[in-house]
């Protein structure tokens, strides 16, 4: 194995993108982080920035400050992702949860054509927005129905599949741009191109891809997306999402959760609700700007780094992390649960064992003094791992592989039980 050692000290040599690891401190040394898919790490600049943001902006502008640039946040801030996802400056807006802002652009689309009574989905979405399906369709009569298509085998949904799922009665077709478990990636174009012909609109997640790789959202056709700013985009844990509407689409999309901060004058206090021009109208209730302010260093880091850059290197992690999968995984019983071809994978890998969950708590929780290394697992046999190439290094990737093979050689798992935390 100590080739590829030799291998992975070579590659960080090279590594162009090396210098951003020290915007994150010194915690990425006392651990390897390959959880960034799920939870990102805290930027250095996030910690002194948002201790000016309480000291002065709260402590001294106090209720001034929304005057003094919080009111814009959300707007000025989706104004800066908006070239991350391939959108123009006036089509994004931070506000809200992932699922919150899901079901505001499903229950518009159902509203914006009440005619057409199917949305299309596949079994690798993420389940929140099943979840989120289910909830708007319940009594809304009409003969809705959700179409789920199915993958068949798990990890990848091939575009052809929507083909004949996709009909004149269809409003929507919704999917994850990057598969949560596998981490496949959906070829939005294709799916945009299929939709169209139909009339449907399609509506985008792009929790596990935005930040990670280059997103064309306008390129692309797609009409609708959301996606969260705490994965790639580094903005810590429960930071609020964004909210994408084709600006041609915006005025046919009726808003159903209406909010006094998303009406067109929030301190007439009017009791007739107006909607306020742009993507303003997606706003609901106060922002929460302590957590908003935390989003624009990782925003910051990520256009300075280049989208294509980082494409790049998180493609060659994951390349090695599989060479070294063929040669030392695989003979202990691990298989791969994500796509093979890095064109259809996003950032990261999935690989299947049947003690997957025992395995990784070891990973998390070492008995012999190494150090950590933080995957996370997915039922029921899948772990999973990020290759955030902001901050990661290809020996981590090597240490991480040896941590693995060393756990289960020596069935170091078996000192640990089945049961486990409520979050993995």
């Amino acid at each position: 194995m100590q080739e590829y050692g030799t291998k992975a000290r070579e590659m960080d040599e090279q590594d162009a993108l090396a210098g951003f690891r020290k915007a994150f401190g010194t915690v990425l040394d006392e651990v390897i982080y390959l959880d960034g898919n799920s939870l990102g790490p805290l930027p250095r600049k996030t910690l002194l920035m948002l201790d000016h943001k309480v000291r002065e902006e709260w402590g001294q502008g106090m209720i001034r400050s929304w005057n003094k640039g919080w009111f814009d946040l959300p707007l000025r801030l989706g104004r800066k992702l908006a070239p991350l996802i391939g959108a123009g400056e006036d089509e994004v807006i931070f506000c809200d949860s992932v699922t919150v802002n899901f079901m505001k652009l499903v229950a518009a689309v159902i509203q914006r054509d009440p005619h057409r009574t199917r949305i299309v989905t596949d079994d690798l979405n993420f389940p929140s927005n099943f979840y989120a399906l289910d909830g708007l369709l319940k009594g809304s009569g009409n003969g809705r129905e959700v179409l789920y298509l199915e993958s068949p085998d798990g990890i990848e949904l091939p575009a052809d599949l929507f083909r004949d799922a996709i009909t004149q009665d269809t409003a929507l077709v919704t999917v994850s741009h990057v598969a949560f478990k596998s981490g496949y990636l959906h070829d939005l174009e294709a799916i945009c191109e299929i939709a169209h012909s139909k009339g449907a609109l399609v509506l985008a997640d792009l929790s596990h891809s935005v930040g990670a790789l280059p997103i064309h959202l306008n390129e692309w056709g797609v009409d609708l997306a959301v996606g969260c700013s705490y994965k790639y985009l580094n903005g810590g844990p429960g930071a609020p999402a964004f909210v994408f509407v084709r600006k041609e689409l915006l005025e046919e999309l009726p808003q159903v959760l209406t909010g006094w901060m998303g009406c067109a004058d929030p301190f007439g206090f009017s009791r007739t609700y107006s909607p306020a021009a742009g993507m303003r109208r997606f706003l609901v209730g106060t922002p929460p700007i302590l957590s908003l302010q935390a989003i624009e260093p990782g925003l910051d880091l990520l256009l300075e780094a280049g989208l294509e850059p980082l494409r790049r290197k998180a493609v060659q992690l994951s390349e090695f992390l599989l060479e070294m999968y063929e040669d030392w995984l695989q003979p202990l019983g691990f298989t791969l649960g994500s796509p093979l071809s890095p064109e259809r994978r996003g950032s990261h890998l999935s690989f299947r064992h049947p003690e997957a969950y025992r395995i990784n708590k070891a990973m998390i929780e070492p008995r012999n003094g190494v150090p950590p290394v933080v995957p996370d697992f997915r039922k029921p046999d899948n772990l999973r791992l990020g290759m955030a190439p902001l901050y990661l290094r290809f020996h981590d990737i090597y240490r991480a592989v040896q941590r693995v093979v060393a756990i289960v050689e020596s069935r170091e798992f078996e000192y640990f039980s089945h049961d486990g935390p409520t979050v993995t």
